[in-house]
């Protein structure tokens, strides 16, 4: 697990099968022999390239989680049908490092549109032109496009690519970008389940990173999601904005007013780290740990935690994907976990969702097959199988959601930090979800600059 203490931080990221094949239908010969058809495909391998910011100096190995995740991903397709991959073929993984820069993040993009069939669990906090992504050239010399099936997506540009089909899905609702406000959508089942175990009500403080202008909104969509929901914000704003590079003294005048304002809440949307630098002050000022609610977004996984378990304790945390911990009730969070372990991966929040990319596109690769044969693999094909994916749950491992709409996902389950160790809360029964209609809402502010 990699310790992020000084790392850019994500907002909201943590901030949700029918599939159907582009171009008409037609009876395949299950004996046709596989051959080279599309940019990445030949008759032997299917290459998908993962884009990721892993090596770099202000959060070294910050989404290296992602890679492991399509590796493993990779791993266990390679070990369906006696060795036999996805359509007859190996998958092959291609990483580039994005190192966390906008150049190399475009560079990144454009060696994978020349040498692969898709982008798959891509993480780059600075991919901000994905002109070479929607207009990437397939076999035949076509600007079809390259689809980017991502596990972390945080821009503007990348959320409303015609590409972009992001594991989680996206709170953007791409339409409103020009308009002022803009329209997000949000979960409210987290908060709203927090309230009903609080009769007397919640109010607090949300702390979001303000590293990067996404990570800032994608926090404060969360703020104003709870808010929406009925947990009033205290010290006198939506949110309150710190740095992944802060040092606690930064925590000092937050903490006061909590205790000021008799604060019984607080979401932390930054970094992990910066989660523990709020508890380690707030137990410095006096505050009873038992009297807050502590929220993070963050957590889930950051070895970090475990590490300080005394300054998490009761921690809680909002996932929209299993936890780990349930693999002997789930089958593809047991293969998970298992061929994480296989490529020396530690399991966390950006490898479950880039392993559920992974399982996204090869549902949508086995869509093609079946309307149009194993040399049926080409980018158009592959674009219109993803969009028919409208009701994808990885096998159960996550929330289900739709690949056509773009949405985030209405299901969650809550977990606290107990003893040392993660333990479900709600809903009680293992390996389920809340995904009632009502937890979806939508959050109107003025959150992207023009």
């Amino acid at each position: 697990m990699i310790k992020v203490r000084n790392a850019f931080v994500i907002g909201a990221l943590l901030v949700c099968m029918a599939a159907v094949a582009a171009g008409p239908a037609s009876a395949q010969s299950s004996n046709e022999k596989p051959q080279a058809t599309e940019v990445g495909v030949t008759a032997s391998e299917i290459h998908i390239g993962v884009v990721a910011d892993v090596d770099n100096p202000f959060a070294p190995g910050l989404f290296k989680g992602a890679v492991d995740g399509v590796k493993a991903g990779a791993a266990f397709l390679n070990s369906k049908d006696g060795g036999g991959g996805l359509a007859g073929r190996k998958v092959v993984v291609d990483f580039y490092d994005s190192h966390l820069n906008g150049n190399e993040s475009r560079n990144a993009t454009i060696q994978g549109c020349q040498s692969d069939y898709a982008l798959v669990g891509t993480s780059a906090l600075f991919l901000t032109q994905v002109e070479d992504i929607v207009n990437c050239n397939d076999q035949a010399g076509q600007p079809t496009g390259i689809p980017d099936l991502s596990a972390v997506t945080t821009g503007v540009p990348e959320s409303c690519s015609a590409m972009s089909f992001p594991a989680y899905g996206t709170a953007l609702d791409c339409p409103t970008v020009t308009q002022n406000p803009q329209t997000f959508y949000g979960n409210q089942g987290p908060p709203k389940w927090e309230l009903s175990k609080h009769k007397g009500g919640l109010h607090g403080v949300t702390i979001v990173g303000n590293d990067t202008k996404d990570a800032a909104r994608g926090g404060t969509i969360l703020g104003l999601t709870a808010q929406k929901a009925g947990i009033k914000a205290d010290q006198g704003a939506p949110v309150v904005a710190v740095s992944g590079r802060d040092p606690q003294s930064v925590f000092t005048p937050i903490v006061q007013r909590m205790k000021q304002d008799g604060s019984n809440w607080s979401l932390n949307v930054a970094s992990a780290n910066q989660a523990l630098l709020l508890r380690n002050e707030a137990q410095l000022q006096g505050i009873d740990p038992a009297s807050v609610l502590w929220e993070c977004a963050s957590c889930y996984g950051n070895a970090l935690v475990k590490d300080n378990a005394k300054s998490f304790e009761g921690e809680v945390q909002f996932l929209g994907f299993l936890p780990f911990e349930e693999a002997s009730v789930n089958k593809t969070t047991a293969n998970f976990v298992k061929y994480m372990k296989q490529v020396g991966g530690t399991p966390d929040q950006f490898s479950a969702y880039a392993y559920a990319a992974v399982l996204a596109f090869a549902d949508a690769t086995n869509a093609v097959v079946k309307a149009n044969g194993v040399n049926g693999l080409t980018r158009a094909n592959l674009i219109g199988a993803i969009k028919g994916l409208t009701d994808f749950d990885a096998g159960g491992m996550l929330g289900k959601r739709s690949f056509k709409d773009g949405k985030t996902t209405s299901c969650f389950l809550m977990v606290q930090f107990k003893g040392g160790k993660w333990v479900r809360q709600y809903p009680t029964k293992k390996g389920t979800f809340d995904c009632k209609a009502s937890n979806a809402t939508t959050i109107k502010a003025n959150l992207i600059s023009g």
